[in-house]
C-alpha cells in the first residue's frame, strides 16, 4: 500500500480541482480511516492551516490542508476545511468531489448530506439531490433546511404533492422564511393550486421585500392565471429590486408573446447582450426566441435556436438519451404481458365509491393537454394533469409482491396465495394518493390521468382499472417529433434533444401500444389530433360517447376553462382551437430529411402522408 502511494505522489494533479494529485484524490476513495497517533502528528500543521484561514489567507489555507490530505487522504478535519476554501472560491467541482469523500468517510453527518445534496440540486443532478437530500432528513429529521432541499428535489422532478408535505414540514420546523415561503408558492402553482400560492408569494414579499426573485416568481403566477396586468406590475417592481436586465428582457418578451405582439417580444430578446453572464444567452433564452421568430414565419432561424439550445443541454450533460434501456424495458413488456399469461393473471375489481381515472395516453406534444382541458371543462370530469402514479407501481410494485423479481415479471407472483389481493391493493394506493391531492371536485364520476408516455405501462394499467377508459392521441409524427424537439422535456429518457433520438424513441413506443392492442382488450379509443381541430364538436360527442358520460356544451368553449395546465401547453390551452400546428412539419420539411425514412413505417400506420 504504501509503494502505491508514494507512486501516486508523483502523479499530476487531478482534474477535478480540488489542488490533490490525480493519485492521491483517487486514493481517498480507498482510505477509510486516519489513525489516532497520526491524527495527533497532523494537529500543527492543521492548527496552522485554521489559523491562515481565520486570517483571510485561503490559499495558504488550502495548500497546508492538501499536504496534510498527501499524507493522510482521510483526514476528516483537512477535507471539510479545504471544501469551506473551496466553497469560498465558488470552485464547484471540486466542491462537489470533497463532499463526495466527506459523505462517503461521514455517512451519518446529516449536515455533510444536506450540503452535498444542494451542490448537486444547483449542479442540475436532481436524482442525487434527492438521494442525498433523503439522507438529511433520515439523519436529522428535524432539520428544516433538510426538508427544503427535498422538497426542491420532489417539485423540480414533477412530484409536487411530496415536495409540498416537506415544504410545510420545513416551515413547521422553522419560522417562515421569504425563501421558503416562495418554493411553496412555486410547488402550489404547479399543483394547480394558485390562489393558495398567491397567498405564500404574499408571504415571501412581506418577509423579503427587496427579493427580486421571489417578485418574479409571483410575477410568474400571474402571467399563468392570465392576470397579465398584474403580471406588468409585479415586474416592474421586480426591475425596481434590481433584477438582471436579461431577466427583465426575457420575462417582458414572455407577457409580449402571451399577448401576440410578437415583434416586442422579439425586440426584448434581442436587447439581450451576447455575452450576458460571461457565458453568453442561455438554453432558456434560445427556446424563447425559437418561439417568437417560428409565430412570426421565420421559421429556419427558429430552427437554428431550437437547435442551439438543444446543443447546449446535450453539451451541459443534461440532454443524453440512453436508448438501449428503454429497448431492453420494451422487449421484457412485450414478452410478459401477452394474451396467454393475461388470460391467466387476476385484474382488480372494480369500486364505485369514488371518481375513477380516465387515461389520456399519447407521445409527448400530441395534443393530450388540449383534450384533457376539453375533457375537464365537462362537469362529471376533473383534472388530475400529470399523475406520476402509475410509474410509481411500476418501480416498487414489485416490494409490494413480495417478489425477488423487477417489474413486469414480478407480477408473476399475483399465483401466489398472499397475493391475491394484491391489485385491489394497487388499485387503492393510487386512488387514495390522487385523493391526497385534493384535486376531486363535487359531482364528478372520472379524473384524468394525462402522465406522457403512460402508455408504455398500458399492460399494468389494464390490471389494476380494466374498466378505465384509454384515450390515445394521434398527430402527424412528424409534427410529434419536432414540436418535442422545440420543447425543453426530459420525458421519454431525454430523447427530444436531438431529432433522430426522439424520432427512434417514438417508434418503439407506438410499436408497443400495437402489442397491447393485440394482446389485451383494452377499453381504448383512437383520437387523431388533426380531426379534433378541423372538426371539434363531432369529435368531443364522440368522445364523451365512448367516455360514458352525456352531452355538454362547455366542452366546446374549453379555453374558458380556469384550470391551470401544468404542462409546457398551458398558454395554447387557454386559446379556442387553432389549425396552425396542424402538419407544422411542413414550415420545416428540410431539417427533418433525417427522420423521415425512420418514421415513415408509423406515419403509413397511422394514415398520415407527408407532403412539402
Amino acid at each position: 500500500m504504501t509503494a502505491n502511494i508514494n507512486e501516486a505522489l508523483k502523479s499530476p494533479l487531478c482534474q477535478c480541482g480540488s489542488g490533490l494529485s490525480h493519485g492521491r484524490c483517487c486514493a481517498l476513495q480507498q482510505v477509510n480511516r486516519v489513525t489516532p497517533a497520526f491524527m495527533k502528528a497532523m494537529a500543527p500543521g492543521m492548527r496552522q492551516a485554521q489559523e491562515q484561514h481565520k486570517q483571510g489567507n485561503p490559499q495558504a489555507a488550502a495548500q497546508l490542508c492538501i499536504n496534510i490530505l498527501e499524507q493522510a487522504p482521510a483526514h476528516t478535519g483537512a477535507l471539510r476545511l479545504l471544501a469551506q476554501v473551496r466553497k469560498e472560491e465558488d470552485r464547484k467541482q471540486a466542491l462537489e468531489v470533497l463532499l463526495h469523500r466527506l459523505v462517503k468517510l461521514e455517512p451519518n453527518d446529516g449536515d455533510l448530506a444536506c450540503e452535498l445534496s444542494l451542490v448537486l440540486y444547483q449542479k442540475g443532478d436532481k436524482a442525487g439531490a434527492e438521494y442525498h437530500a433523503r439522507n438529511g432528513v433520515r439523519l436529522k429529521p428535524r432539520n428544516p433546511q433538510a426538508h427544503n432541499l427535498l422538497g426542491m428535489a420532489f417539485t423540480d422532478q414533477g412530484r409536487s404533492l411530496a415536495g409540498e408535505y416537506h415544504y410545510r414540514k420545513a416551515l413547521e420546523l422553522h419560522k417562515p422564511l421569504g425563501k421558503l415561503c416562495a418554493n411553496l408558492g412555486l410547488n402550489l402553482r404547479n399543483q394547480g393550486k394558485l390562489d393558495e400560492a398567491e397567498e405564500y408569494y404574499r408571504q415571501a414579499v412581506e418577509l423579503e421585500p427587496d427579493n427580486a426573485q421571489t417578485v418574479l416568481g409571483w410575477m410568474k403566477l400571474e402571467e399563468s392565471r392570465r392576470d397579465f396586468d398584474r403580471a406588468w406590475e409585479l415586474l416592474a417592481q421586480a426591475q425596481e429590486l434590481g433584477l438582471d436586465g436579461a431577466e427583465v428582457a426575457m420575462n417582458r418578451a414572455t407577457l409580449y408573446g402571451r399577448a401576440k405582439e410578437y415583434e416586442k417580444a422579439l425586440a426584448e430578446l434581442e436587447s439581450i447582450p451576447g455575452d450576458m453572464g460571461g457565458d453568453g444567452p442561455g438554453t432558456g433564452y434560445f427556446l424563447e426566441r425559437g418561439r417568437v421568430l417560428d409565430k412570426l414565419g421565420r421559421y429556419d432561424e427558429a430552427f437554428a435556436d431550437y437547435d442551439k439550445a438543444n446543443r447546449l443541454t446535450r453539451e451541459a450533460g443534461r440532454g443524453t438519451y440512453d436508448e438501449e434501456h428503454p429497448r431492453k424495458q420494451a422487449r421484457r413488456l412485450k414478452s410478459f404481458f401477452v394474451r396467454s399469461r393475461m388470460e391467466l393473471l387476476p385484474q382488480a375489481s372494480a369500486r364505485n365509491d369514488c371518481p375513477q381515472p380516465l387515461f389520456i395516453i399519447g407521445f409527448p406534444r400530441s395534443g393530450t393537454t388540449m383534450t384533457e382541458q376539453i375533457l375537464t371543462a365537462h362537469p362529471e370530469i376533473c383534472a388530475g394533469d400529470e399523475l406520476t402514479f402509475i410509474g410509481d407501481l411500476s418501480r416498487f410494485g414489485a416490494k409490494l409482491l413480495n417478489s425477488p423479481l423487477r417489474y413486469p415479471e414480478s407480477f408473476a407472483d399475483l399465483w401466489m396465495g398472499d397475493n391475491q389481493e394484491a391489485l385491489d391493493d394497487f388499485r387503492d394506493w393510487y386512488l387514495k394518493r390522487t385523493q391526497q391531492l385534493g384535486i376531486l371536485e363535487e359531482g364528478a364520476r372520472l379524473f384524468t390521468d394525462k402522465m406522457p408516455l403512460n402508455e408504455t405501462h398500458l399492460g399494468m394499467i389494464h390490471m389494476v382499472f380494466p374498466a378505465a377508459p384509454v384515450v390515445h392521441l394521434h398527430r402527424h409524427p412528424l409534427d410529434v417529433v419536432l414540436s418535442s424537439f422545440f420543447t425543453d422535456m426530459t420525458h421519454g429518457n431525454r430523447c427530444s434533444y436531438q431529432l433522430e433520438t426522439a424520432a427512434r424513441h417514438y417508434v418503439l413506443t407506438m410499436d408497443l401500444v400495437e402489442h397491447y392492442k393485440r394482446e389485451l382488450d383494452l377499453n381504448y379509443k383512437t383520437v387523431r389530433y388533426e380531426d379534433l381541430v378541423s372538426d371539434q364538436e363531432d369529435n368531443v360527442r364522440q368522445l364523451l360517447e365512448f367516455i360514458g358520460v352525456p352531452w355538454d356544451e362547455r366542452c366546446l368553449d374549453f379555453h374558458e376553462n380556469k384550470r391551470y395546465a401544468r404542462t409546457a401547453s398551458y398558454a395554447q390551452v387557454t386559446e379556442k382551437l387553432y389549425t396552425s400546428s396542424r402538419f407544422r412539419y411542413k414550415n420545416y420539411r428540410k431539417h427533418l430529411e433525417g427522420v423521415i425514412p425512420i418514421l415513415e413505417p408509423v406515419i403509413e400506420q397511422l394514415g398520415y402522408t407527408i407532403e412539402d
